[in-house]
């Protein structure tokens, strides 16, 4: 289970762009804000994906990288990516490792049968690792603007 204030373990996924993720090595003395969401191509998944793309510039002004992560295939992650112009990765976690890592599967209901999904969900990693901050159950209006004041206090 993850604590504010303390180290967060690394991790590494398949991302966008034929790489793979590595908290240790990709985000090495940077901020990283990472944002689990249920589904790529989905209005909700869409417009955050959106706000943060258009806050993109005022990120990495703070030093801060941003990944997006759920379940979805890297084939869905990259056309997902080109259609919305994101400027940052992707990350697949088909088998819910990472989900599982920062607690973020819950059960929903979905067509009145309660299946297991991603409950959006963000958190700011400092430049050392440490997890600053977590946000669940994000409502999406108003929530990246959220996030980038609390970088700023970084």
């Amino acid at each position: 289970m993850l604590t504010i204030n303390q180290p967060v373990d690394n991790f590494q996924l398949p991302s966008t762009g034929s790489k793979t993720f590595s908290l240790s090595e990709s985000a090495a003395g940077k901020h990283v804000v990472v944002y689990f969401y249920p589904k790529d191509d989905t209005p909700g998944c869409t417009v955050e994906g959106e706000n943060f793309r258009d806050n993109y510039t005022d990120f990495i002004q703070l030093n801060c990288e941003i990944v997006g992560i759920s379940r979805d295939s890297i084939q869905s992650h990259e056309k997902f990516k080109e259609k919305m112009n994101f400027p940052f990765e992707l990350l697949s976690d088909s088998d819910e490792t990472v989900c599982k890592q920062f607690d973020v599967i819950k059960m929903k209901n979905m067509y009145g049968k309660q299946v297991p999904g991603i409950e959006r969900s963000t958190f700011v990693i400092d430049s050392k690792g440490i997890l600053r901050k977590e946000w669940r159950g994000v409502k999406v209006p108003g929530h990246v603007e959220e996030v980038l004041d609390f970088v700023r206090t970084l």
